[in-house]
C-alpha cells in the first residue's frame, strides 16, 4: 500500500478546451437527451456512511451507488451506450445528408440504416455490456472482444450478438478489437485511448459526468456539505479522469482527488512515479478484475496528471474488507466497485497517509460503488452472504 503525491509539472494546470468540452460543467447536458432514449432515467442512490465517518474521524462520508444504473449494474452503462448513440447519429446524418434530431434515432429510417452497422469494443465486462446495449437499442449489430481472464458468467451477460475471446490479457484484447474493426470496417467504441484514437474514448468519458452531477445535486438536496475529498478507483483511468475533471471544474481546488488502483495492476500509480505514461507488467491476477489494466488511457493520463492530488494502491484484502462493510449496509459491491472505499479505509487508518491527504473532522468524502457483484459465488465466498438476499437500501431511510 503506497501513496504518491502528484509531482507532475502539469498538476494544477487548467483543463484544455477539449477536456472542458467533454468533462466540464456543461458536459452532462449534452448526455441527457441521448439517455432519454432509454425512457425515464432515475438517479442512482446516494447513501450516507456515518459509521465510516465516525470510525475514521471524518466529517461525512457518502457513497453513490451505481449498482442500479439503467438496469446494467455499473456506471459504465452511461458511457459506452452514449458513445454508440452519438457516433451512430453522425453516421446516419452522413448517410442521409442532413441533420438528425436525437429523438429520430429510433425512427424506422434510422433502424433500417442501423441494420448495416456493426459496433465493437474490448472489455472486462461492463463497458462491453453498455456498448452492446446501445447497439441493441438502435438496431445495430455488436461484437465484443474479451480476454482470457473474463469469466464465463460475465461473457454470457454481455448481451452482444457475438463474443470473441482473445488469448492473453485486457491490453491484448484491445489490440485485437482495433485490428479486426479496421479490417472489417466496424465502428470501434473503446473506453481507452492511444495516439490517433482519442475522440471516441472522450465521448465515452463524457457519459460518466452525469453521475458526478447527480451526486452534487443529491448532496445539495440533503443539505450535505460539498465533498472535500473523492476516492476514485481506476483501471485505464477513464472513469477517474471523467469524475475528477468534472469535480475540479465545478469545485476548483477545494476537492482533493485520490486515484485508487490494485497493487497488482497499478499503471497510473507507476505513471505518476515515472512522470510519464507507463505500462506495467502483468504478474499476478487481481480479484479487482474490472481494474486489471496495465496501460493507462492516454487522454485519462493527460487529465489526471492535472487534477489528481494523489495515486494510491490497495491490496486484495482491502477490497474484500470494503465489500463486507458495504454488505452490512445492504449494498452489494463487486471487488472493483468497492475499491474506492477500500482506498479511504486504508488511508484513514494510516497516520502518514491521512495527514498527507488532509483527512480530518472537517473532511467530507465522496465515494462511488462503480458496480455490483457480477459473480454471486465469489461474492458469497468473500462476504458470507448471498447477494440475492441482500435487500436494496432505501435511499430516503438511509439518509436519516
Amino acid at each position: 500500500m503506497t501513496l504518491l503525491r502528484n509531482t507532475s509539472s502539469d498538476f494544477g494546470s487548467p483543463l484544455s478546451g477539449r477536456e472542458r468540452e467533454y468533462l466540464g460543467t456543461r458536459a452532462p447536458a449534452g448526455v441527457a437527451p441521448f439517455l432519454a432514449l432509454w425512457g425515464e432515467v432515475e438517479k442512482t442512490p446516494l447513501i450516507p456512511l456515518p459509521e465510516v465517518a465516525a470510525r475514521l474521524g471524518l466529517g461525512t462520508v457518502a457513497l453513490k451507488n451505481e449498482a442500479f444504473r439503467l438496469g446494467q449494474g455499473s456506471f459504465k452503462a452511461l458511457g459506452g451506450a452514449y458513445a454508440v448513440m452519438v457516433l451512430f447519429k453522425r453516421l446516419l446524418e452522413k448517410h442521409l445528408g442532413r441533420e438528425v434530431r436525437v429523438t429520430q434515432l429510433l425512427s424506422p429510417t434510422a433502424r433500417e440504416f442501423a441494420s448495416t452497422v456493426t459496433v465493437c469494443c474490448a472489455t472486462d465486462g461492463n463497458h462491453g455490456k453498455s456498448v452492446a446495449a446501445g447497439a441493441r437499442l438502435l438496431g445495430c449489430r455488436s461484437v465484443i472482444f474479451i480476454h482470457a481472464g473474463v469469466t464465463q458468467a460475465r461473457a454470457k451477460g454481455l448481451g452482444a450478438d457475438e463474443v470473441v475471446r482473445v488469448d492473453g490479457n485486457y491490453d491484448l484484447s484491445v489490440s485485437e478489437a482495433e485490428r479486426v474493426s479496421a479490417e472489417r470496417g466496424w465502428l470501434l467504441v473503446s473506453d481507452t485511448s492511444w495516439e490517433g484514437y482519442e475522440e471516441i474514448p472522450a465521448i465515452v468519458g463524457q457519459g460518466y459526468t452525469i453521475l458526478a452531477q447527480e451526486a452534487l445535486e443529491q448532496l445539495h438536496d440533503r443539505q450535505f456539505p460539498l465533498p472535500t475529498h473523492v476516492f476514485l478507483q481506476a483501471g485505464v483511468g477513464g472513469f477517474a479522469a471523467s469524475i475528477a475533471g468534472y469535480l475540479r471544474e465545478r469545485l476548483g481546488r477545494e476537492v482533493t482527488v485520490v486515484v485508487v488502483e490494485p497493487d497488482r495492476a497499478a499503471c497510473l500509480h507507476e505513471s505518476a512515479r515515472a512522470g510519464e505514461l507507463t505500462s506495467v507488467p502483468s504478474i499476478e491476477p487481481t480479484i479487482m478484475a474490472m481494474l486489471e489494466c496495465f496501460t493507462p488511457s492516454l487522454i485519462a493520463w493527460r487529465t489526471l496528471k492535472k487534477v489528481a492530488d494523489g495515486f494510491m494502491t490497495i491490496r486484495e484484502g482491502d477490497a474484500e474488507n470494503a465489500m463486507r462493510l458495504l454488505a452490512n449496509r445492504n449494498v452489494v459491491a463487486g471487488e472493483s466497485g468497492a475499491a474506492g472505499l477500500a482506498g479511504l479505509l486504508v488511508a484513514g487508518a494510516d497516520t502518514t497517509m491521512k495527514a498527507a491527504l488532509g483527512l480530518g473532522p472537517t473532511s467530507h468524502v465522496l465515494l462511488i460503488n462503480t458496480e455490483t457483484a457480477t459473480d454471486p459465488a465469489s461474492f458469497k465466498a468473500i462476504v458470507g452472504m448471498d447477494p440475492a438476499l441482500i435487500e436494496r437500501p432505501d435511499e430516503v431511510a438511509s439518509s436519516a
